[in-house]
């Protein structure tokens, strides 16, 4: 076989390989004690992720792969989804509102643990990935950078802040339960909490009580929008992440 018929044989190998090395994956793990429906959404007016919805049961794993290596957006877990009679899809906590499993561009109603992506090429920069609670707090969640040379370390937020929840940001089931606790901006909708108006800058909105009990239970996450300096993690660009529910 002489060198020119063995390139072309090859050629459809390298340019797959090619692709795979500019792309990345977002493994989804549950290890809750019940039955989540994650969501993803992409930012900027980007294309959506070949999924943006599913079922993953508990102790279930679900891999979603060729996502751009400049991709940039959120995921989060939905909670106490159904069908109804007539067809339309519901979920008690973080709901998307498309009335299917799939969200279709449809972000997480919250309040919603939100894990936050935004990645580069490899060898152009750092990843940036965070864990948020602005808009409040639905399940435990946590993301992982991987592969070789990431150099990244897991953000979490592990603790069940529903346990903790004060009354008036309470979301309760309708068994009585609170299944999702607000942000105090959600709640009350005040400059104060929303970081707004004369709040608008950091010196001009520390954080408050509230933010405070949900930052004494997950440290690493965002509590309130200006929270960066303890919530902001890199890692190598190019890496690929574990998205774990109840780690």
């Amino acid at each position: 076989m002489d060198a020119r018929r063995s390139f072309y044989l090859l050629l459809p190998f390298l340019v797959l390989l090619a692709r795979g090395a500019s792309a990345a994956t977002l493994k989804f793990t549950n290890k809750c004690t019940y039955t989540v429906w994650p969501g993803t959404l992409t930012g900027g007016g980007g294309g959506q992720l070949s999924s943006t919805g599913f079922e993953l049961a508990q102790g279930a794993s679900f891999t979603i792969d060729n996502v751009p290596d400049t991709w940039s957006g959120r995921v989060w877990g939905r909670t106490g989804c159904a069908t109804d009679a007539s067809s339309k899809f519901t979920c008690t906590t973080a709901d998307c509102g498309s009335g299917q499993v799939t969200c279709n561009g449809a972000g997480a109603i919250p309040p919603a643990s939100l894990a936050e992506f935004t990645f580069v090429p490899a060898g152009t920069g750092q990843d940036f990935y965070d864990i948020s609670l602005v808009d409040g707090f639905n399940l435990p969640i946590s993301a992982t950078p991987e592969g070789i040379g990431s150099g990244g370390s897991t953000t979490s937020c592990p603790a069940n802040i529903n346990s903790v929840c004060p009354p008036e940001l309470a979301v309760k089931g309708s068994d009585g339960s609170v299944v999702a606790c607000k942000s105090a901006c959600l709640a009350f909708n005040e400059p104060q909490y929303c970081c707004t108006g004369e709040y608008g800058t950091p010196d001009k909105c520390p954080p408050t009580n509230y933010s405070k009990i949900f930052k004494d239970q997950c440290p690493q996450a965002y509590s309130y929008a200006y929270d960066d300096k303890s919530s902001t993690f890199t890692s190598a660009g190019g890496s690929d992440f574990l998205i774990t529910f109840c780690p």
